[in-house]
């Protein structure tokens, strides 16, 4: 907590952040309420994932009200801290494996019986209701206040580096999908749509690599001191990514037309909150290294 406390900055960013995160959950939540399917096959698939975002909303709820304490009242406990963010990854946890049932549909409709239906829909679902929950999990464990520092960071930086794969998996498949059902005239044809898709296949997984690199190089630390900056960088790479697609359709539209990428990306992302990510990653970018685990 040393590094918020002498940061305005970073304290502004959090608080930022953990709002929007649980104001976009809240929205998608009550949106989805009324919004949903109730018959068969949609049922399966929609219900659970109202519950799932009940669950994320609930979370972001928990963070929003953990950086409020923490600004208005300084001297919050790192145990209590911990707690807060133990409860978080344990719904965090419980809103991805709401979505293990679309996958599992998926393996058995019709929709997944093309290769393109698959790697865009079904494939991620699988991935990321599966291994998200599991390393979450195993990170909750590991905030454990008698275990040692180098497993919180160790396994801290394996749940980032998984959530960017999943996030990489899941726009390329929608790319991979729109191609092969529009054509890869729709990417070459407009300026735009290229560098959407260049920025999500080849960009989404260098920061990818990038992240493995770079867990694997600090992971070993028992403090983040030497990693700081690195993980400041990267939170503002993805969440420049998230602003560059969104700046791209606000100024331009639907280029080529309305396409499954356009759907996908506006529509149905329940992870556009992460705009707000560079609002953490510049202050950490700038600041000063500390040994002081937050």
């Amino acid at each position: 907590m040393e590094i918020a406390q002498k940061s305005w900055h970073l304290k502004a960013g959090l608080l930022i952040v953990a709002l929007a995160y649980f104001s976009f959950a809240f929205y998608e939540f009550t949106l989805s309420i009324f919004g949903r399917g109730t018959f068969w096959p949609t049922v399966v698939t929609d219900v659970p994932s109202v519950v799932g975002l009940a669950f994320r909303t609930a979370a972001g709820l928990i963070a929003s009200v953990t950086v409020l304490f923490f600004i208005v009242k300084r001297d919050l406990e790192r145990s209590e801290a911990l707690m807060s963010l133990r409860w978080i990854l344990l719904l965090e946890a419980a809103y991805w494996l709401s979505l293990l049932p679309s996958g599992l549909l998926g393996l058995t409709s019709g929709y997944s019986s093309s290769v393109e239906g698959f790697v865009e829909s079904t494939l991620p679902c699988l991935i990321e209701s599966i291994g998200l929950p599991i390393l979450l999990a195993k990170l909750f464990f590991e905030l454990n206040p008698k275990k040692p520092s180098q497993g919180k960071i160790k396994w801290s930086l394996i749940l980032g580096t998984y959530y960017l794969f999943v996030f990489w998996l899941s726009n390329s498949g929608n790319w991979i999908y729109v191609v092969s059902t529009k054509g890869i005239g729709y990417v070459t044809s407009y300026t735009t749509n290229l560098f959407s898709f260049v920025l999500t296949t080849v960009g989404l997984l260098l920061l990818t690599i990038y992240l493995g690199y770079f867990s694997r190089k600090t992971s070993g630390n028992a403090t983040i001191d030497l990693g700081l900056k690195g993980v400041g960088g990267i939170l503002t790479a993805l969440g420049l990514y998230f602003n560059t697609i969104y700046m791209l359709y606000i100024f331009f539209g639907a280029t080529g037309g309305w396409s499954e990428w356009y759907a996908w990306f506006f529509n149905h992302n329940m992870d556009l909150w992460l705009v707000s990510l560079p609002l953490i990653g510049l202050p950490l970018l700038f600041t000063k290294e500390t040994n002081e685990l937050p």
